[in-house]
């Protein structure tokens, strides 16, 4: 992301939205840094695992040199235990040889030191400024200014790619697929929960993604600023992948995007684990974890779905792209008591896909034949995986027509993949990464390197009660008009039972006011060119395609179309029983 907000180029989807930063201003570089921090006796400089502590205690301590200012360091990474303690203690949650999957720890990050270590660190008077460094700093018992150095997850997986960063307590790297388990079962959960207990503490928060040029602010204006979100709006940053099946409609029609890569197959609209958000004024912008909000405002933002969800963003949004790509692996995700049991996640990766765009002739593989036998299917995805024949899928699995704003229905459970030359809008509980799956086509991944299947958990699963015209019955969406005026509709797209979230869509040639009614909405415009959103005596405008969301805490807002042809606009919430 660029330190400044670039103009924008055709008023179309902005790949670097901004909110505005409240009571404060985002400054540049170490130099404002060190010149805001001069005459602090004691800091301390906390953060998130992949920071670059090297970069950024050398940047501080010639600066310091420069101004005359005698400094003492104390590198934290020295207090932690030895590596070989740390690995025995977080290997029970890296779930062994298993390529994808572990469970979530109940570590804490005190657990990663030695506690004797950390007692004997003393300060030293005589000097200027003492600095304590490095992830975990803040668990020293001394007093000092909390400078919190964040990083955002697609630059940390950079990093992780490029063998720059290890996993929290280790020095050496591992394969980026065992980095990544590593990551997202135990350093996340460990360092979220530590941000959650720092975040109102922070003195002064940085953007670390800049090398050599961070971006920072005072925790103030970051805590007003993500209060001033709660009530209101927001946008999340959203990042694209390329991927094996990828295809090219957001490469041609997104711009901004670095068109040297084959094809991006993943759009990263609103997955809150993964997105930030992001602050900015005429100086500069400043980009924070995207849970901050939650740890911070989370009734504001859930309203009545806090009480289940707690920090947890319930919803997620998503991009997955086919055209003129391939077809997704044949999949399912797990059930609720099973994602729970195995992975230690709250709730499973029930989903749905909402067809943005698609070609003549575009399918989706959904549910079973009505002669499917469970054996017959398995050994026939155990001989392909062996043989590396190419299986007949649409001999067990069912393949309908897609187009335009049609909704599948994709239960934990039921089998599926999106087929060539769809652009799809996956509208899905939050859980991202659970995939079993069973056959690939064949592929080999970006790296040349056979792609993991699951069959076995998939097995465990997969529900062969989803057959015939069950699946025409239960697993495609009948929409009906709700609700009516002059010139809008108010469209209920039916979800699932097991389903916990809804989805609706307004049709509207002017303007249509929508209540919250003490719901999270999120929302995104499939059809026209833009709307504006008025609520709270502020008006922001989206664009085609643009993911965003409103705040149950606000009320009621208004959405006016900005275009000529008819705007249509899907809305997405908890439903109120599954609060």
């Amino acid at each position: 992301m660029p330190v400044k907000k670039e103009k924008p180029g055709n008023g179309g989807y902005d790949i670097n939205p901004v909110h505005q930063l409240i009571d404060g201003r985002v400054a540049i570089g170490y130099e404002a840094l060190a010149d805001r921090l001069k005459h602090e006796q004691v800091i301390i400089l906390d953060g998130y695992v992949g920071v670059d502590w090297e970069e950024v205690i050398r940047a501080l301590e010639v600066i310091f040199e420069k101004k005359d200012l005698l400094v003492r360091l104390y590198n934290v990474k020295d207090c932690f235990k030895g590596e070989d303690e740390i690995n025995k203690m977080v290997t029970p949650y890296l779930g062994g040889d298993d390529p994808v999957f572990g469970r979530k720890t109940n570590l804490r990050l005190s657990d990663y030191f030695d506690e004797k270590k950390i007692s004997e660190i003393g300060l030293d008077k005589s000097k200027d400024i003492n600095i304590i460094y490095g992830t975990g700093s803040s668990l020293i018992n001394v007093e000092g200014c909390l400078v919190y150095f964040d990083l955002p997850k697609n630059e940390l997986q950079f990093r992780m790619r490029a063998d720059a960063i290890t996993n929290l307590g280790l020095s050496s790297t591992k394969d980026p697929k065992q980095m990544y388990k590593h990551f997202y079962f135990v350093d996340w959960v460990v360092l979220n929960e530590e941000k959650k207990r720092l975040l109102p503490l922070i003195d002064i928060v940085v953007d670390q993604q800049r090398p050599g040029e961070p971006t920072w602010t005072e925790g103030e204006a970051l805590r007003a600023s993500l209060s001033k979100l709660s009530k209101g709006y927001f946008r999340v940053r959203p990042w694209f992948e390329p991927g094996i099946w990828g295809g090219q409609w957001m490469k041609d029609r997104i711009e901004g995007l670095n068109k040297e890569v084959p094809n991006y197959a993943w759009s990263f609209e609103m997955i809150v684990p993964e997105n930030g958000l992001v602050f900015g004024d005429e100086y500069g912008m400043l980009e924070v974890s995207f849970d901050m909000l939650m740890f911070q405002e989370q009734e504001n933002v859930l309203g009545k779905a806090a009480k289940r969800f707690q920090d947890e963003f319930p919803i997620r949004f998503d991009f997955l792209d086919t055209f003129d790509g391939g077809n997704l692996s044949v999949q399912c995700h797990p059930k609720p008591d099973y994602i729970k049991k195995e992975f230690g996640e709250n709730f499973t990766q029930d989903e749905t896909y909402y067809i943005l765009d698609a070609k003549e002739g575009a399918d989706v593989y959904l549910g079973f034949q009505e002669d499917i036998d469970p054996q017959t299917f398995k050994e026939a995805l155990e001989h392909s995986y062996e043989t590396k024949e190419v299986l007949d899928v649409e001999q067990y699995v069912q393949k309908l027509p897609a187009k335009k704003h049609d909704l599948f229905l994709i239960p934990h459970g039921t089998v599926h993949c999106s087929g060539v030359d769809n652009m799809v809008l996956e509208i899905s509980a939050t859980p991202y990464i659970f995939t079993f799956k069973m056959y690939d086509w064949q592929r080999m991944d970006m790296d040349g390197n056979p792609r993991p299947l699951n069959i076995d958990r998939a097995f465990d699963n997969l529900n062969f009660s989803r057959k015939g015209q069950v699946v025409q019955d239960t697993l495609v969406s009948k929409p009906y008009v709700e609700a009516s005026g002059d010139h809008w509709k108010k469209i209920h797209l039916p979800t699932h039972p097991d389903h916990f979230y809804d989805i609706y869509r307004y049709e509207f040639d002017d303007e249509v006011i929508i209540e919250t009614l003490n719901q999270c909405h999120v929302l995104m415009l499939v059809e026209g060119t833009a709307v504006a959103l008025d609520l709270l005596n502020e008006s922001q405008t989206f664009h085609y395609a643009e993911t965003f969301a409103v705040s149950a805490a606000a009320n009621s807002y208004r959405l006016i179309n900005k275009g000529k042809e008819t705007a249509k606009v899907i809305v997405s919430f908890v439903k109120d029983e599954a609060c």
